[in-house]
């Protein structure tokens, strides 16, 4: 991974604690988060992430934020979702994602008889032209590819177990989890006076259901999609409580393909990886535009506070390329996030340290330069500890190689093809 980014908004002025904000970005955007937060966690002396004054999670994001609020430390949190460890009601089965929706899917063929009726009559009765007619078939369409109900299943487990609750009313901390109204397009802080009495787990499962893959999710009569869709990280629920430092974790980010070529290495154009690319790059591009935004206007909004931003290098072409439904590339990339996390904040020391200090936290430079420290157990190559020379580097020329070796594979292919 390329250097991890942090920016730094705002001055302190008063006393009111220390808060974390989780940005989304899907099971890629969990790893990251919980390997970056390892890191973070046991490198500044002073910060305890269960102990926080207050968090809020969006999408993947409320996962982890949850986990947290609910006393996981990052370890745990890595052992039960990454490294399949820890106790046994703590281990998160990557299949509880892709449960197909038959529900959903039987729901909507139900149906079709009927909308299949509508669009005849319209068509033959009433004159509506063909395209419009059809345009009425869309209502049997499923809104989602992937059931919920087993991974809502595991977390209500998981947040009742002893010493854990998962009822943000008995929750130590204060915890929010925003999800977005389908119907009105407004964000709803779940765990806020007004929708504290909303399980856990639930809100978890109605932030994370990204539209398309997975159905919305119906609360109190009204249905639930990602919390991402009105911001990337909702984070003034936490600075209106006048906290003096909060810490923020985005996992995505725009790649950008001229600041990778070093050493007059070629580019290839992200347009000649097809659709796939295209979308990841606009999507990406999207959500981080409305962070800066978001931040300008916290540092105007909010100036007693300040807000440290984690997030990995826009040249990171490894982690732009990633696989994160493959086990093994699951844990090679929270080490990944772990690793360069500790790196950079080695290499911004002097800049991170008075912030860090004047809310009673400072970094641990023996921990930071220790090159036998890991997150998992090592039993995978090529990757190390932060050096002078990081192993980013490396990494990152191979995936643009691969890269490379496939899109002109890709193009011989279609040249033979025609």
């Amino acid at each position: 991974m390329a250097r991890m980014r942090a920016a730094w908004v705002g001055r302190k002025a008063g006393r009111g604690g220390i808060g974390l904000a989780l940005a989304g970005g899907g099971p890629l955007g969990a790893i990251f988060e919980i390997g970056a937060l390892c890191a973070l966690e046991e490198a500044v002396i002073g910060l305890d992430l269960n102990a926080l004054d207050g968090y809020v999670g969006v999408s993947a994001g409320s996962f982890v934020a949850a986990g947290l609020a609910n006393g996981m430390t990052p370890r745990q949190l890595c052992e039960g979702f990454i490294g399949n460890a820890g106790p046994p009601g703590d281990r998160v089965d990557p299949s509880l994602f892709f449960r197909p929706a038959w529900g959903e899917v039987a729901q909507r063929l139900a149906a079709l008889p009927a909308h299949l009726a509508r669009a005849g009559a319209g068509y033959l009765l009433h004159g509506r032209s063909l395209l419009s007619s059809m345009e009425l078939l869309g209502a049997a369409l499923p809104t989602g590819l992937f059931t919920q109900a087993p991974l809502q299943a595991k977390l209500q487990r998981m947040f009742t177990a002893p010493g854990r609750s998962n009822d943000f009313r008995q929750l130590r901390q204060r915890l929010v989890i925003v999800a977005t109204d389908l119907d009105s397009g407004e964000a709803v802080p779940f765990g806020l006076p007004g929708w504290d009495h909303v399980p856990v787990s639930q809100a978890v499962a109605a932030s994370s259901a990204l539209p398309g893959l997975f159905p919305p999710l119906a609360i109190d009569g009204h249905w639930y999609v990602d919390g991402a869709l009105k911001k990337t990280l909702h984070a003034r629920v936490l600075l209106d409580m006048g906290l003096d430092l909060l810490l923020c974790v985005n996992p995505l980010v725009p790649f950008m393909a001229g600041a990778a070529g070093a050493a007059n290495r070629p580019i290839p154009q992200l347009v000649r990886g097809g659709l796939p690319m295209v979308l990841s790059q606009t999507f990406r591009s999207f959500i981080h535009s409305r962070l800066e935004l978001g931040l300008q206007g916290y540092a105007h909004s909010h100036p007693g506070t300040d807000i440290l931003l984690f997030e990995p290098d826009h040249r990171d072409l490894e982690l732009f390329l990633a696989n994160t439904f493959d086990y093994s590339q699951r844990r090679r990339l929270a080490e990944h996030a772990y690793l360069h996390t500790r790196e950079h904040l080695l290499e911004q020391q002097d800049r991170l340290g008075p912030i860090l200090a004047s809310h009673g936290l400072a970094l641990d430079l023996a921990m930071l330069t220790d090159p036998g420290r890991r997150l998992l157990p090592r039993a995978r190559r090529g990757l190390r500890g932060p050096s002078r020379q990081p192993a980013y580097r490396t990494r990152t020329g191979a995936a643009l190689q691969r890269l490379d070796a496939v899109l002109d594979q890709l193009e011989r292919t279609l040249a033979s093809a025609a």
